[in-house]
């Protein structure tokens, strides 16, 4: 369980994120909202890359992350939104060099490539250069990679941008799948990639929680015949144009 009280985070004197406050259970949790929104930041702060303010506390299963320190950090899938990947790898050895840095060993780290890798339905160009890849087949590598060492608690920020349909359904299904026993924190701009997923959604605004709930919450307060997670959001952002479900997110703050 992942508790998070009074965080709060300043790039110097702005202030991306105000009196956070949320308790994370195993599942599927949504993170929507549009530019400057803070999505990024929370999660570069619960994977431990970023410092939050003083004050703030985060802890897993009762105990402070900063005193858990690698042993935290062992626990986290990280995929951020942006990372760069090395063109002359192949996929194979792009995760078992992650998995180096996991310290998972050898053996594990070869049979959680060769899953994952079929999960994202990559096997068959495993062993070619990632820069010969699409975008969307470089996304799903970063997928697959945030979910070696069999993380408790995994962060995918955009997982679905530059997919096409076909590729946003094999990670929605993916994200489905491995949040039985896990905590699955999942920022996208495409409402329909995570509203029949998620168990939970929150909605983010200028630093702080809008709303949150599960998606028969959120919906329940609209006329029956607008009952959708896109018509619950524009609740509250009416000034925000959502064509085709998309909400315009461009900041990595």
């Amino acid at each position: 369980m992942l508790q998070i009280k009074n965080l709060n985070k300043h790039y110097g004197k702005k202030q991306a994120l105000f009196d956070f406050e949320m308790t994370f259970k195993n599942g599927v949790y949504g993170l929507l909202g549009p530019n400057g929104a803070g999505k990024s930041t929370l999660m570069n702060i619960i994977s431990d890359n970023l410092a939050p303010d003083l004050g703030s506390q985060l802890c897993w299963n009762g105990t402070d992350i900063t005193k858990l320190g690698s042993k935290f950090r062992r626990k986290v899938g990280y995929m951020p939104q942006q990372q760069a990947l090395y063109d002359n790898f192949t996929a194979r050895r792009f995760m078992m060099y992650i998995s180096a840095l996991k310290g998972i060993s050898t053996a594990v780290a070869r049979e959680q490539t060769e899953y994952l890798l079929s999960e994202v339905e990559l096997h068959d160009v495993m062993d070619k250069a990632i820069g010969g890849f699409s975008g969307g087949m470089k996304q799903r590598v970063l997928v697959a990679q945030s979910l070696l060492g069999s993380p408790e608690l995994v962060l995918l920020d955009e997982p679905t941008a530059g997919l096409d349909p076909k590729q946003r359904v094999i990670i929605r299904d993916m994200i489905h799948k491995t949040a039985k026993d896990k905590i699955v924190l999942v920022s996208t701009h495409i409402v329909s990639d995570v509203e029949t997923i998620v168990d939970e959604i929150i909605i983010m605004k200028q630093g702080r929680i809008a709303a949150n709930g599960t998606v028969e919450q959120l919906v329940s307060v609209l006329p029956h015949e607008r009952r959708t997670l896109e018509n619950a959001y524009m609740l509250h952002f009416p000034e925000k144009n959502t064509a085709g479900g998309a909400i315009d997110e461009n900041s990595s703050v």
